[in-house]
């Protein structure tokens, strides 16, 4: 939403001063067709040289994200929580054999199937069961095990960053590919040196509009898109680096509820559940369960 608000905001500051000031929208609007062609069409094209066709495809749908915002809301850090919460107590109590079943076929869990969001994103699903699987080969080095946790987030986190770093990449050439299209239009004007004036003085206004579009395009859109999907993608990872801090403090003989508490620590501010919420939720799960 404010996105939204400060795209609008944008456009009507930027060419309200403009009209304000006595400049003729007419210019720009006469040349922004042409200069555009060459700053958006030499800009995708470098994008396209630049990246893989898998930061590329998710750069497309990394716009939805710029937009929308992070996937995970506060009832979905609250459901992870409370899966982590059956899975480590029902390894507490029953022991790691208790939780095969649910990590080789997740889809079929009657744990995992409760939290319908979580089962559909695979690297969490897939980034739980690889860790109990280790467990259950016992391996219970807390210290091996959050090192190879680790591993698997950073390398996620620095996929996941993929389109935000192509995205700034883009930003950063837009002002010169602007002046790649004004010196076009130099060239152009210096063609027609024995006109009058006035004609002249339009050519060259229309040139300069190629310049104002690059910087204007790069620091004003482009650029800030960029960090708002870093931003988006820093939050999401937050939900994975919950994951391995409630097994990790698992592995450290911590009751399940500790562990629980030691992840919700983790949680971001503006969706984490209060101690009261996340004990609420627990022991409707527990009462639903009995």
């Amino acid at each position: 939403m404010f996105q939204i608000i400060g795209v609008v905001l944008l456009f009507g500051l930027v060419f309200g001063s403009f009209i304000m000031s006595g400049g003729n929208m007419g210019v720009i609007i006469e040349a922004a067709p042409h200069e555009l062609m060459a700053i958006l069409g030499a800009g995708v094209a470098s994008f396209l040289i630049s990246n893989s066709m898998v930061v590329i495809k998710a750069t497309g749908g990394g716009f939805g994200k710029i937009f929308k915002g992070p996937k995970w809301k506060a009832k979905d850090y609250t459901d992870l929580l409370s899966l982590l919460f059956v899975l480590t107590k029902t390894m507490k109590t029953k022991g790691v054999i208790a939780v095969e079943g649910h990590i080789e076929k997740p889809s079929d869990s009657a744990i995992f199937s409760k939290y319908p969001r979580i089962l559909k994103d695979h690297f969490a699903v897939d980034f739980i069961c690889d860790t109990l699987r280790m467990m259950t080969m016992n391996l219970e080095d807390p210290h091996q095990v959050e090192d190879c946790m680790e591993k698997q987030l950073e390398k996620h986190h620095h996929e996941g960053l993929g389109p935000a770093h192509a995205l700034q990449s883009l930003a950063d050439a837009l002002p010169a590919l602007g002046i790649v299209a004004a010196v076009l239009g130099i060239i152009k004007t210096m063609g027609s040196i024995t006109q009058p004036p006035e004609i002249l003085g339009a050519m060259i206004g229309s040139a300069l509009v190629g310049t104002f579009l690059g910087v204007f395009l790069a620091y004003g859109l482009v650029g800030p898109m960029a960090t708002r999907l870093k931003e988006v993608v820093d939050e999401e990872s937050a939900f994975y680096a919950i994951i391995r801090s409630v097994l990790v403090a698992h592995l450290h003989g911590n009751a399940a509820q500790i562990s629980v508490e030691i992840g919700r620590g983790a949680v971001p501010s503006s969706s984490q559940p209060s101690f009261m919420e996340l004990e609420e939720a627990l022991n409707t799960m527990s009462a639903e369960a009995a």
